[in-house]
C-alpha cells in the first residue's frame, strides 16, 4: 500500500470516529412558519457538507423559499424553510433521517469503497460519460452506435450549453441486461463514441470516460461541463440574452473579515441552489455564511466564500472567472437539457 491509499485511509477512518462522536442533529420544525416547514441541520463542520444537504433536499422535490447558513468553525448550522411542490408545508419527517444518513459515515462509506486498492462497487450499469460539441443529430448517432454495439440504454441525462454538450448514459449489455464490464468492450464503446463526437468539426477535444462510483448525477454534469469550459466567452452562444432573464453576479472583497462576498439574482427555478452550491464547492470554495431567499419570481443569494486554503480572492482573473462560471450552472439548466429514459424493445421517452 503506498503513502496516498494509507493517508487517505486514515483520513476516512478519523473522519468516520468524528461522526460517530457528533452525529449530525436535523429537526423538522412545523410551527415557527405560517408557510413552510423549517429543516435545522446542526453538525460537525467538515467541507461539502452543505452540498450533500442542498443535494438530498433537492433530491426530494422539496423548494426551497430561504435558507440561513452558518459554518464559521468548527460546526456547521443550516436553516432551510421548504415546502413541496404544490406549496405546501411537508406532511412527513422521513427528510429528516434521509438527511442523517447522507451526513453519517453512512452515507460517505463509498468514497473510501472506492479508494480501496483493487476493489470496485457492484454495478448494476455502466456509465458512459460523453462531452464534445452540440449538434443537431448528434443523440442519435449515439444510441445508433450503442445500439450496433449490442447496447441497452437503460437512461440518460443530456445537457447542452454554449454549443457544448454534457451527458451521461446509463447501458447494460442487451442480451443478459447486466452491467458490462469487459474492459476491451468498454475502450471499444469509448473509441467509436469518440469518433461520433468529434464528426469533423469540433476545434476542441471531445471526451469519453466510463464512470465507475456513486457521484451524483447532476454534480457530475456540472463538472464535466466545467471541465468542457463551456463558461469560456470564447465559446458563448451567439444568440442574445435579455437583461430580465441574464443572471447578475458579482463577487467583491470583504477585507475586514478576510471573506470573498458573492451576490447573485436571477429569475427563481427548481434546483438553482443546488447548481450555485455545487459549482462553489467543486471550484475548491468554502461557504462559511450564506443567505437565500427565494420566495417569489427572483432569488437573490449571497455567499461569504474562501478557498480551502482559507484566503478570499485576491485576482482580478480568478474574480472574472467564478463569475463566469457561477453565470454558466445557472443557465445550464435553463438551456436545451433532458432525459431520456429506455424501456422495453429500447424505445425512448425524452423529458
Amino acid at each position: 500500500m503506498d503513502y496516498w491509499t494509507s493517508s487517505v485511509s486514515v483520513d476516512d477512518e478519523f473522519e468516520k470516529l468524528a461522526l460517530r462522536i457528533n452525529p449530525p442533529m436535523v429537526t423538522v420544525d412545523n410551527e415557527s412558519d405560517k408557510k413552510a416547514t423549517l429543516i435545522k441541520v446542526d453538525s460537525a463542520n467538515r467541507r461539502g457538507s452543505l452540498l450533500e444537504v442542498v443535494q438530498v433536499l433537492t433530491d426530494l422535490n422539496l423548494i426551497i423559499k430561504r435558507a440561513y447558513i452558518s459554518s464559521d468553525g468548527e460546526w456547521f448550522m443550516d436553516v432551510f424553510h421548504v415546502t413541496d411542490q404544490d406549496g405546501n408545508k411537508l406532511s412527513e419527517d422521513k427528510v429528516a433521517e434521509r438527511i442523517q444518513q447522507s451526513l453519517g459515515p453512512r452515507g460517505r462509506s463509498f468514497r473510501s469503497f472506492r479508494r480501496s486498492v483493487g476493489v470496485q462497487p457492484a454495478l448494476e450499469h455502466a456509465t458512459i460519460e460523453l462531452t464534445g460539441r452540440d449538434r443537431p443529430g448528434l443523440l442519435s448517432e449515439v444510441f445508433a452506435v450503442l445500439a450496433d454495439l449490442k447496447c441497452n440504454v437503460v437512461a440518460a441525462e443530456v445537457w447542452t450549453h454554449n454549443s457544448r454538450m454534457a451527458s451521461v448514459v446509463y447501458i447494460t449489455d442487451e442480451v443478459n441486461g447486466v452491467a458490462i464490464d469487459d474492459p476491451e468492450r468498454l475502450s471499444k464503446i469509448k473509441q467509436l463514441l469518440l469518433h461520433v463526437l468529434k464528426g469533423n468539426k469540433d476545434r476542441r477535444s471531445a471526451n469519453t470516460a466510463v464512470s465507475v462510483g456513486s457521484t451524483h448525477k447532476e454534480r457530475r454534469l456540472h463538472q464535466m461541463m466545467y471541465a468542457d469550459r463551456d463558461y469560456d466567452n470564447d465559446v458563448m452562444d451567439c444568440a442574445p440574452t435579455s437583461d430580465r432573464t441574464k443572471p447578475l453576479v458579482t463577487v467583491e472583497k470583504c477585507a475586514d473579515k478576510g471573506y470573498t462576498v458573492v451576490n447573485l439574482s436571477c429569475p427563481d427555478r427548481p434546483k438553482l441552489l443546488f447548481d450555485t452550491v455545487c459549482t462553489l464547492t467543486d471550484m475548491q470554495y468554502v461557504v462559511y455564511h450564506g443567505t437565500i431567499i427565494a420566495e417569489g419570481p427572483e432569488a437573490h443569494q449571497e455567499y461569504y466564500i474562501r478557498h480551502i486554503d482559507g484566503w478570499p480572492i485576491s485576482s482580478e482573473a480568478e474574480r472574472q472567472r467564478l463569475i463566469h462560471c457561477l453565470e454558466a450552472a445557472i443557465k445550464r439548466r435553463t438551456s436545451e437539457s433532458f432525459d431520456v429514459f429506455c424501456h422495453a424493445g429500447n424505445k425512448a421517452r425524452i423529458v
